[in-house]
């Protein structure tokens, strides 16, 4: 198993909650101070390093107008690491391909960062959360219709060698795509997906591509696995290997198990300063018809209502944090892991909200000594 250092990169030093109503898309930016983000900006590219000091691999992400995420652009932070690290493997999970615009410029922003590493890019593609619609001003229906075109165009960008392409298709135009540079890795970087519903990972899984899940929970995580490799066995594709399976969760461990919880209780900030209202979280056409009906009538799965009053005992409990000292870490996550079948990539939010620095470096060393090297041993 591979361990990936996560962190949001989030701006946490906001008024009171009952002072806004939302920390996505209108929460006004005069509560951002540059001084102090500057600070944090290069506290999380430190910590980063030290991660891949300690032998973990790097992940990033991005989001738009929050506080929860302060990378509006992945691959300007990929560039940085990229050029900053020497041995970690750099993954941004990922690039919300079913929003943008211009499908050929994040084809040649990655290869120009999958150069700057020297083939050290794993590239994810995203949907898009929510919250991203009315920040981007994006259509949030046929989305995913959206996202496999997009996908599409970006592979062939990549692997094709031999002079300009057209491209017309329904959602985007190209008289003349003739990417420079072109990725160092051949055919390309090695591409993940997230899929957080079992319809989704159908297609992942037809495509063979590593498969993300985010805070999905055991039978959340074992439904989305269980597709994936259910769509490989009925097109009499190869069976799917560990390293085509993560999950991420929030992850501290201590030297005891006190301290461990008193670490996730930290990084929990994620969670509940997620205050966002209905029109961001729901967006006409987001959400398959069935969810929100369920939604209305109160019959979405309780992971989702955990959400909405997180507890850390019902956290852990539903395996979305895996806390306490390096024996309990190591027996939570193994427990997710047999319940789902195995997976190769745990994606750790190892740093959020008032995990200063210390902690976050000391949580990082407790998980790397203690119980990556256990982890690294897990078979099916």
């Amino acid at each position: 198993m591979r361990g990936w250092f996560f962190s949001e990169n989030a701006y946490h030093l906001l008024p009171d909650a009952r002072e806004y109503d939302s920390i996505r898309v209108k929460l006004p930016n005069r509560y951002y101070d540059p001084k102090i983000g500057a600070d944090l900006y290069h506290r999380f590219i430190d910590e980063w390093m030290i991660a891949e000091d300690m032998g973990l691999e790097i992940m990033v992400n991005e989001h738009h107008q929050t506080a929860t995420n302060l990378n509006p652009s992945g691959p300007v932070v990929m560039g940085v690491l990229a050029r900053e690290t020497r041995k970690a493997r750099l993954l941004i999970l990922g690039n919300p391909i079913a929003n943008r615009r211009e499908p050929v410029r994040v084809a040649e922003e990655m290869a120009m960062v999958d150069v700057y590493s020297r083939g050290r890019l794993e590239c994810g593609f995203v949907r898009g959360v929510p919250y991203e619609m009315s920040a981007g001003n994006h259509r949030p229906t046929r989305m995913m219709e959206r996202f496999w075109e997009a996908h599409d165009l970006i592979v062939k960008a990549w692997t094709s060698h031999d002079g300009p392409f057209n491209w017309e298709g329904k959602y985007f135009h190209h008289r003349q795509v003739n990417i420079w540079p072109r990725p160092y890795q051949e055919p390309h970087p090695p591409i993940w997906i997230t899929a957080l519903s079992p319809s989704s990972a159908r297609e992942v899984g037809a495509r063979g591509y590593i498969v993300a899940c985010f805070l999905t929970g055991f039978e959340g995580t074992k439904a989305v696995y269980d597709a994936y490799r259910g769509r490989r066995s009925e097109l009499g594709l190869s069976s799917p290997g560990l390293d085509r399976f993560a999950y991420a969760a929030l992850v501290y461990t201590g030297e005891t198990d006190e301290e461990g919880y008193a670490g996730a209780r930290k990084l929990m900030w994620y969670l509940e300063s997620n205050k966002v209202p209905p029109q961001f979280t729901s967006p006409p056409g987001y959400h398959p018809v069935t969810t929100m009906v369920n939604s209305m009538k109160g019959t979405n799965p309780g992971i989702f209502k955990m959400f909405q009053n997180p507890t850390l005992a019902g956290l852990m409990e539903n395996g979305l944090v895996f806390a306490g000292n390096p024996d309990s870490v190591y027996r939570q996550i193994k427990k997710m892991y047999d319940h789902v079948g195995g997976f190769g990539h745990l994606l750790m939010m190892a740093q959020a909200g008032f995990l200063d620095h210390d902690e976050t470096v000391k949580g990082m060393e407790m998980f790397t000594r203690e119980v990556y090297p256990r982890l690294k041993e897990l078979t099916v």
